[in-house]
């Protein structure tokens, strides 16, 4: 087997630009395997050198964005005296754009961006869609340029930052069984409505994969054993109220869904479909010692229901990976 494509991204700043440059590349080539090795903060032509000479003889390409009229011309010489494919990101769009408006560019490196009105507006897309998240103040619906509709794990956070990112204020809106949307979503511009789905073949398909692994089974139990009792008993609360909570290992597993539920959430969000399984196996030993050690039906109501309701957020957290009985092993 070949070994990697090397990219090498050579700055004078970070090289943040060049690296996202790579990237796109990358992906035009799905089977091929690459390696970026980072070269930042050039300093002198003497760090132009050592960058160049790591690359010579190596299954490489470089790409840089020096802004040093020096370094620059150092880099393309030594390239052509290596034989090492270079590109130039900077080096010809700034001439260029020199040409035409007739200004000379500043030639600073790590330049920040222009304080303008478009960057502003970002800026506040941004904490629009960090203001709306999750379906938070939808009175907020009627100022958003976009509104994402969809059901849980449907990214619909992260794609609302981006968007926000773009300049679009976007809100997001989960979609719950069982839970009526907000009326305000019906009363604003159908057009800014956009709907996400998930793949739910692929998280079926991970699952049956790892149906016979110590993990799943784990989590099978603690997903089992909340939804036994809480999901066929009546009266559990509608919020989990910790002050009620008195026996260590109650306390215990309120702290583990408490730890679990955002680590589920994360990895289903990003299809680590495995660590989000490995979330979930941790909840069954202390669902265990709850069972061992807490009366769950006990005599006062408040207890009870509490205890139910802590149940039940066992059940909802190991599923969200889905209905677990119905994966066969």
């Amino acid at each position: 087997m070949s070994e990697p494509l090397e990219i090498h991204v050579i700055s004078d700043s970070t090289g943040e630009t060049a690296a996202r440059f790579a990237e796109a590349v990358e992906r035009q080539f799905p089977d091929e395997e690459f390696e970026i090795v980072r070269h930042p903060r050039m300093t002198s032509v003497d760090d132009v050198q050592l960058a160049a000479a790591r690359a010579r003889g190596r299954r490489a390409v470089l790409m840089y964005t020096l802004v040093d009229n020096e370094f620059r011309d150092a880099m393309r010489t030594l390239c052509r005296r290596y034989r090492l494919h270079y590109c130039d990101l900077l080096g010809h769009p700034i001439d260029a754009v020199a040409r035409v408006s007739g200004q000379p560019a500043t030639m600073t490196p790590g330049g920040q961006p222009v304080l303008d009105s478009s960057y502003f507006k970002r800026i506040e897309a941004i904490e629009f869609a960090v203001r709306f998240d999750d379906g938070v103040g939808p009175g907020g619906l009627k100022d958003a340029d976009i509104v994402l509709v969809g059901v849980s794990r449907s990214s619909k956070t992260p794609l609302s930052i981006y968007l926000g990112y773009l300049g679009y204020k976007t809100a997001n809106v989960p979609i719950v069984p069982g839970v009526e949307p907000p009326r305000e979503l019906e009363e604003i511009d159908p057009r800014t409505i956009v709907g996400l789905t998930i793949d739910a073949e692929s998280l079926a398909e991970a699952l049956a994969a790892a149906a016979d692994t110590e993990e799943f089974e784990q989590a099978y139990v603690a997903y089992d054993r909340a939804n036994r009792l809480a999901g066929k008993s009546d009266g559990a609360a509608a919020e989990l109220d910790p002050r009620l909570a008195t026996d260590d290992a109650e306390l215990a597993l309120i702290d583990a869904v408490a730890g679990a539920s955002p680590k589920i959430a994360a990895a289903l969000e990003a299809r680590e479909y495995d660590d989000a399984l490995a979330a979930a196996a941790e909840l069954r030993a202390p669902v265990d010692r709850f069972f061992d050690e807490v009366l769950v039906m006990a005599d006062d109501a408040q207890v009870r229901a509490n205890r139910l309701r802590l149940l039940l957020d066992v059940r909802d957290a190991v599923g969200a990976l889905g209905d677990l009985a119905q994966i066969p092993r």
